[in-house]
Parts: C-alpha cells; sequence; structure tokens
C-alpha cells in the first residue's frame, strides 16, 4: 500500500512528518536524509529492546547504512523495567562513550517503553539532542509515539520522571504489526476507541463502521485507524503542548480508572488497553449524573469495546481502595478526583469529583 504521511504542527516547535504504511521501515534512512539536520549528522543511535532486536534491528541498521547513515545500536531489556533511572543512566553512559553530540539523533525502535525511555534520554542528553520514533507496536502508533511525552519510572509511580520532546520524524511501518499478540492488539484498539469518542461523530461512527475488520487487521483500515488518531492526537497538543491549558487532559479519558486497576491489581495482570477500556466504561457511566450523558451513547461505546475485543474486565476491589489509587495517580490535583467525562460524542467536560459521589458512583457500578 502506498505510505500516507501526517504533518504535526506544534506552535514552538519544528514541523515533523508522520510517515504511515507497510514497508516504511526500509525507507526509514532515505527519509531521515530528507530532515534537516539529520542528513549531515555524524552519528545516529538506534536504541531498542531485546524482543524487538531480533525482528526488525537488522532491517532498521540496514537502511540507514543503505542511506549512507552512520549508526550504532543499543538494545534494552524488554518490559516496563526498562522505564527506570538506572537504564536511562546507562544509556546516557553508552551514549558519551560512543562520543554523540549535539548534532546526532536517537532513534526508538520498539513500543512504549523503548519510545518513552529514548524520548527522556535524547532530551536531557547535552541538554536535548534529536529524537526519532520508529513504533512496533498498534498503542505507540495511536498513541505515545506523537506529542512528545517522554518519561522514566520511579519507585514512588509510573512516568514520575519526564520532559516534553517532539520527535523530528516518525516512522509507522504497519507491517511491524503482524507480530503482535490479542492482548497487545487490543491495547492499542482501546487508545483507538478513546480517541474516537472524544474526537467526533465523524471519526467513531467511521470505528463503529469499521470495527470488526479493524480487529481482524485489516491492512488499508488500520493505516487509515493510525492516521485518523494522529490527527486528531496532533491536533490537541497544538492547542496544549504541555498540559497546561488543559485541552489535552482529555486524552486521560478512560485513564483515572485504569490506572487505579494497574496498581491495584498489580501492573502486567491486565494491558494498559483493557484497563484503559474498562475506564472509559465507568467514565460514561459516572458522565451520566454528572454532565447528562445519554444511557444510548454508554451503550454505544459498550458494544464498540466489545466488537473490537476489549469486553468488560469482571475485575472489582473496595470502593475506598479504587478511591486511595485514584488520589496517588500523578495527574490527581487538589482534594477531588478529575475526571474526563463525556456529554456526547467529541464533547467533554473535566470535571473535580468529591469523595462521596465518587464512591457512591463506584458502588453502583460494581454492584
Amino acid at each position: 500500500m502506498q505510505a500516507m504521511r501526517v504533518v504535526v504542527s506544534i506552535p514552538g516547535e519544528p514541523d515533523y512528518d508522520v510517515r504511515i504504511g507497510s514497508g516504511s521501515l526500509d525507507e526509514l534512512g532515505s527519509a531521515l536524509r530528507r530532515v534537516p539536520g539529520l542528513a549531515k549528522s555524524p552519528q545516529l543511535l538506534v536504541i531498542t529492546d531485546a524482543n524487538v532486536e531480533r525482528l526488525y534491528l537488522g532491517r532498521a541498521m540496514d537502511s540507514l547504512a543503505n542511506a549512507g547513515l552512520t549508526a550504532s545500536s543499543l538494545v534494552v531489556p524488554a518490559g516496563e523495567g526498562a522505564k527506570s533511572v538506572e537504564v536511562a543512566a546507562e544509556v546516557w553512559d553508552a551514549m558519551a562513550a560512543l562520543g554523540l553530540t549535539r548534532d546526532c539523533a536517537v532513534i526508538a525502535l520498539g513500543g512504549g517503553v523503548v519510545g518513552d525511555l529514548t524520548g527522556f534520554v535524547g532530551s536531557t542528553f547535552m541538554r536535548g539532542i534529536s529524537v526519532v520514533q520508529v513504533p512496533t507496536t498498534l498503542l505507540s502508533m495511536v498513541d505515545s509515539s506523537v506529542g512528545g511525552k517522554t518519561a522514566v519510572n520511579l519507585e514512588a509511580g509510573k512516568n514520575l520522571v519526564g520532559t516534553f520532546c517532539q520527535p523530528v520524524q516518525v516512522c509507522a511501518d504497519i507491517a511491524t504489526l503482524s507480530t503482535l499478540d490479542e492482548r497487545e492488539w487490543t491495547c492499542g484498539l482501546a487508545e483507538a476507541a478513546k480517541s474516537s469518542v472524544i474526537s467526533s461523530d465523524d471519526f467513531f461512527f467511521w470505528m463503529v463502521e469499521n470495527a470488526s475488520a479493524i480487529f481482524g487487521r485489516e491492512e488499508e483500515l488500520v493505516a487509515e485507524l493510525i492516521k485518523r488518531c494522529i490527527v486528531f492526537k496532533a491536533g490537541v497538543v497544538a492547542q496544549d503542548k504541555t498540559e497546561s491549558c488543559g485541552v489535552r487532559e482529555c486524552l486521560n479519558y478512560g485513564h483515572t480508572l485504569a490506572h487505579a486497576i494497574e496498581a491495584l491489581a498489580g501492573y502486567g495482570t491486565y494491558s494498559h488497553g483493557a484497563a484503559v477500556a474498562e475506564g472509559m466504561r465507568f467514565a460514561a457511566f459516572l458522565s451520566q449524573g454528572l454532565v447528562g450523558c445519554e444511557p444510548d451513547l454508554v451503550e454505544a461505546q459498550g458494544a464498540l469495546l466489545d466488537e473490537l475485543g476489549l469486553p468488560p474486565l469482571g475485575w472489582k476491589a473496595d470502593a475506598r481502595d479504587i478511591l486511595t489509587a485514584m488520589k496517588h495517580d500523578k495527574k490527581a490535583r487538589g482534594t477531588g478526583v478529575r475526571f474526563v467525562c463525556i456529554r456526547d460524542i467529541g464533547a467533554w467536560e473535566l470535571v473535580s469529583v468529591d469523595d462521596e459521589t465518587l464512591l457512591e458512583a463506584l458502588e453502583a457500578y460494581y454492584a
């Protein structure tokens, strides 16, 4: 299929391309030669994890070499544990040992963990060098590779140390998605469904109409889905680059309960996407009483999630434990818990929910 190109324009930042297509990984080198500053970069560093290394690192390195670009590679452990200050320090040391300078760049080849880690080390090494994102999971293609958020975890919580750093290029090769298992596939579909609900009728009902084929990984529809997600997210980020104006918080729809589920059930028990889908169900349920969301919308959202392979989790916990976990989330502010609620498709509102109201809603939801 012919590659799609989306130009991301963020005020105060250089525009950058997102290239979406099957086989675009093999064109990575030639694409980077067209990025200002990278064609003459003395050295590039590809950072990947142990799982992606065996699948795609050779192709990426060959593409860079064929374009006349000098590149080294660094492999970090697979899994969330790589998003740590300790691993970041090891990467910084490796970058220094390789002699990387301000006109060099790092390339994140992998999923969200590799993307977050690479973005973080790239944005801080020598006070910032260029970062290229080459996502290999659906979740990273539809969400984390675009927008500029980077982070590592602390023992106290996920993503507590990070920066905002826009990439200079994103290369999304949808052929890499063929190696994802169903858990990882539906993880990305949950974030896509979230975007459709808070975006527009056009996006939501397009996704409803094509849900079965998207779940079945029909290539052209998957590419179109990624494009729609990127266009939507880029538009949100353009209005609120550093999540300081309240606009970007719409992207947290479903995440308030999701983060509590992940913490209480134990990270890895459920995929992030499965937790987000459950969080979306609860947020819509809560929205009925708080902002007048119609029951038909709650039902339509639930039906979409079911069609995408994201049924209700069947997970339960004490309402007070859930409330406590929500208050420990890094996005919590003030005394109430902030929820992105939906009045309608594409119409959302940020609401601070007091403890009593939230406890009643949780008890009713899990009854």
